[in-house]
C-alpha cells in the first residue's frame, strides 16, 4: 500500500516510538491534511500532542472497538498482531500495516538486501554496508538496526542494507514488492510472547522467503532449520526463487580461520575485529550476498579489517583490576549465551544469565555445558561441547528457574553457581568468583523487560557498574547513507 492510497481512508497510528514518529512524518509529507489518530501510552501522549497538528488526535486506549473504527492502522513493529484487540479489529476489516511495508511500496525499484535471523542480523547488516561502502558503493544502513526506513523515504542509494526483525518480515510481504536479496543467518526460538508460538515465530521469519519472494535467497547451510527448509524447497510453490548457500564447501565458508570460496583460500580472518566464529561465519553470508549483487566478492574481505563492531554485541568495554568486562546485552536466547561463552574458550569466565521470562527452554544450555570436554569425553559424540565457565550468576525473572536447572552441574563441580537479585549484585558476585582474574561476560540469554526499558539500557547500566562511561559504548556506527 502506497501512502497516497491512504487518502480518503480512516487512518490511525499505533505506537509513538521512533517508528511511529517516522510514519507520522512520512504520511504528513505526502498527505498534509489527512486526519490521523494516534494510539499511544499516557507517557507518550504529551509529546505527541505537542506537535500542534489540528488534524492529529491522540488517544491512550487502543481497544478493539476503537481500532475497528479505522480502515488502516499503521502499527509500530513492537506491537504484536496477535494481541486480542488487534485480532478482533482485523476480523472486522481493519488493515494493519507497518512502516516497512509503506517504504517498500514507495520504493519498488530499490536494490535491497534484507537481512534477518534470530542472532547476528545486526552485525551482518552493518558488515554488509561497511564492505559495500569500502568498495565504493553508496549504501544505506537502516531498518531494525536503529534507523526506520521511513526516515529515508526520499533518499537515494545504490544499495540498501536493511535489517528486519521477525516483527517486520511480513511487512515486506504485505507491500507486494519483491526484495532483491534476502539473507537469513539462523533460526532459534525467540520472541514467543510476541508471535504466540515457536512455529508462528519460524513462519514469520521465513515469510521473508515464502511470502515476500525475494529474487535471491542467501541461507546459512550450518543452521539445521534452514537446511531442512532448503531441502524441501524444490517442492515449494516458488520455483523462481534462487537459493545460494553459505557455510558449505561449494560456496563461501571457513576452513579454520581461513575464508574460502569453494576450494580457493581467499583471506585469513584471524586479525579482523569480529568476535566469535559465528560472526566470521556471517561474513561468509555477507560475501555471498555481495556476489549475488553481481560484484566480485573476492575483492571485499580485506575491508573487514576496518569494521567497527556494534555495541552490546560481545563488546569488550574495558579491563579493571585484572578483570575484563564484556557486554553482550543483545543476547536474548540461551543459544546466544552459549555462542558468547565459546568466544572466550580457554579463559576464566563468570557468565551472567537471566532476565525477562518468556518461557524459553534452557535445558539445551545445561546439556551443552554437561558435555564440557573437561567432564566427560564420552559425551562429546552426543553434540557440541562448550567449555564450562568458572562461574555462572543467575538473575532476573527467570534466574531462579535457570539456577534450579544448573544446580546439579554445580554440585558436581562443573562451575561455581550463584543467584543474584539484580544486575548490580550479579556483577559483584561475578567479581568475587573471579578473584581478580578473568572475564565478566554479561550474555543474559533473555530480554531486559521489566528491569530495563531495552537491551541498550541494560548494557549501559552494566558498563556503569563495571566502572566505564555508558555514553562511550552506545553509538551504532554507519547508520544512514554513505559515502
Amino acid at each position: 500500500m502506497r501512502i497516497s492510497q491512504l487518502e480518503d481512508k480512516r487512518v490511525a497510528l499505533w505506537g509513538w516510538g521512533r517508528e511511529g514518529r517516522a510514519a507520522y512524518r512520512a504520511i504528513r509529507a505526502r498527505l498534509p491534511e489527512l486526519p490521523l489518530t494516534l494510539f499511544c501510552s499516557a507517557e507518550e501522549a504529551a509529546d505527541a500532542r505537542g506537535i500542534g497538528d489540528a488534524a492529529f488526535s491522540v488517544e491512550t486506549e487502543a481497544s478493539a472497538g476503537r481500532l475497528s473504527a479505522f480502515d488502516v492502522v499503521v502499527k509500530s513493529p513492537g506491537i504484536s498482531p496477535c494481541r486480542p484487540e488487534a485480532m478482533v479489529a482485523a476480523h472486522e476489516g481493519t488493515r494493519f500495516v507497518g512502516g516497512t511495508a509503506l517504504w517498500f511500496a514507495e520504493r519498488p525499484d530499490a536494490r535491497t538486501v534484507c537481512v534477518t535471523g534470530t542472532k547476528g542480523k545486526s552485525t551482518t547488516t552493518a558488515l554488509l554496508a561497511h564492505l559495500l561502502r569500502a568498495g565504493g558503493h553508496r549504501t544505506a544502513l537502516c531498518g531494525n538496526i536503529g534507523l526506520p526506513l521511513l526516515e529515508l523515504l526520499d533518499a537515494e542509494a545504490e544499495f540498501w542494507a536493511i535489517e528486519l526483525s521477525s516483527y517486520q518480515t511480513r511487512d515486506v510481504a504485505s507491500a507486494g514488492v519483491r526484495p532483491h536479496i534476502a539473507v537469513v543467518t539462523n533460526i532459534f526460538p525467540e520472541h514467543l510472547d510476541w508471535h504466540g508460538s515457536e512455529q508462528r515465530y519460524i513462519d514469520d521469519k521465513l515469510a521473508l522467503l515464502t511470502e515476500a519472494k525475494p529474487r535471491i535467497a542467501v541461507l546459512n547451510a550450518a543452521d539445521r532449520r534452514l537446511a531442512a527448509f532448503g531441502e524441501a524447497w524444490p517442492a515449494s510453490p516458488l520455483p523462481d526463487l534462487e537459493v545460494r548457500w553459505f557455510g558449505r564447501e561449494d560456496g563461501w565458508h571457513l576452513r579454520g580461520d581461513v575464508l574460502c570460496r569453494g576450494g580457493d583460500e581467499i583471506f585469513d580472518t584471524a586479525s579482523i575485529p569480529l568476535p566469535g566464529r559465528h560472526n566470521r561465519g556471517n561474513l561468509c553470508g555477507v560475501l555471498t550476498a555481495i556476489e549475488a549483487l553481481g560484484l566480485d566478492a573476492a575483492t571485499f574481505p580485506p575491508h573487514a579489517a576496518s569494521f567497527r563492531p556494534l555495541p552490546h554485541r560481545l563488546q569488550t568495554i574495558g579491563t579493571r583490576e585484572g578483570i575484563t568486562y564484556v557486554n553482550d546485552s543483545i543476547s536474548t536466547t540461551p543459544h546466544a549465551s552459549l555462542a558468547a561463552l565459546d568466544v572466550f574458550r580457554g579463559r576464566r569466565v563468570a557468565l551472567l544469565v537471566g532476565g525477562h521470562d518468556r518461557g524459553l527452554d534452557w535445558s539445551d544450555f545445561a546439556e551443552a555445558l554437561s558435555r564440557s570436554p573437561h567432564r566427560d569425553v564420552r559425551a562429546l559424540a552426543e553434540g557440541p561441547a562448550y567449555e564450562a565457565p568458572a562461574a555462572i550468576v543467575t538473575m532476573g525473572q527467570n534466574g531462579g528457574r535457570i539456577h534450579a536447572l544448573l544446580e546439579g552441574l554445580a554440585r558436581d563441580g562443573a562451575f561455581v553457581l550463584r543467584e543474584a537479585g539484580d544486575l548490580s549484585e550479579a556483577v559483584a558476585l561475578a567479581r568475587q568468583a573471579l578473584a581478580g582474574e578473568g572475564v565478566v561476560l554479561m550474555s543474559p540469554g533473555a530480554p531486559s523487560f521489566g528491569a530495563y526499558r531495552d537491551y541498550t539500557e541494560r548494557g549501559r547500566h552494566f558498563a556503569q557498574l563495571a566502572g566505564f562511561s555508558p555514553d562511550a559504548i552506545t553509538a551504532i556506527p554507519g547508520l544512514g547513507i554513505a559515502p
